[in-house]
């Protein structure tokens, strides 16, 4: 059954919204982040200091659709306030791990004692900082932190061995704010 649908999400006192088209630019006091959606049928506009994102018609699809997009839209209004952050740590039991950061490349030593460090690129617009075992990853952009994070953890991964037995690694701690 067709029926016309229409999600407002607001913009908080100190972010500006722009919309050209598809592309949706939001600046706040972190900074500006911009995405180019694919809207399909879909129409979002900007009234007053709320995006609109709706159709006359809509099905179940353009409904998911719909939700989908005003996720995302809240995530760049919330980075662009505060940062996303993501914690990590690096755990080993024998041989001890050092990483070290060379412009967007993460070199992580010593891993399981191989002589070859693992290598992994972090995106741009990624802040990285780390402190002994601790790693933060910071970002405006919550798909580009978790991203960087999720290959820290992919680059430690074991294979061929016991997960058992072998748990070293790199670890995520938190996740967006969120304790795991």
């Amino acid at each position: 059954m067709k029926k016309e649908l229409y999600k407002k999400i607001e913009i908080p006192e100190g972010t500006e919204a722009e919309i050209e088209g598809a592309l949706l630019r939001i600046k706040g006091s972190e900074g500006e982040n911009s995405r180019r959606f694919i809207l399909g049928p879909l129409k979002m506009t900007k009234e007053g200091n709320k995006i609109s994102i709706g159709i006359k018609n809509a099905t179940k699809r353009e409904k998911k659709m719909m939700n989908t997009i005003a996720a995302h839209i809240r995530n760049m209004i919330k980075g662009v306030q505060k940062k996303f952050e993501y914690e990590l740590k690096a755990v080993f039991s024998h041989f001890p791990i050092t990483i070290e950061v060379k412009g967007r490349e993460v070199l992580i030593k010593n891993f399981l004692g191989e002589k070859n460090p693992r290598k992994t690129v972090i995106p741009k617009n990624v802040e990285i900082d780390i402190n002994g075992n601790l790693i933060k990853i910071k970002s405006i952009d919550r798909e580009l932190a978790g991203q960087a994070a999720a290959r820290l953890e992919t680059a430690t991964r074991i294979r061929a061995r016991d997960r058992r037995i072998f748990q070293d690694g790199i670890f995520m701690t938190k996740k967006a704010g969120k304790e795991i």
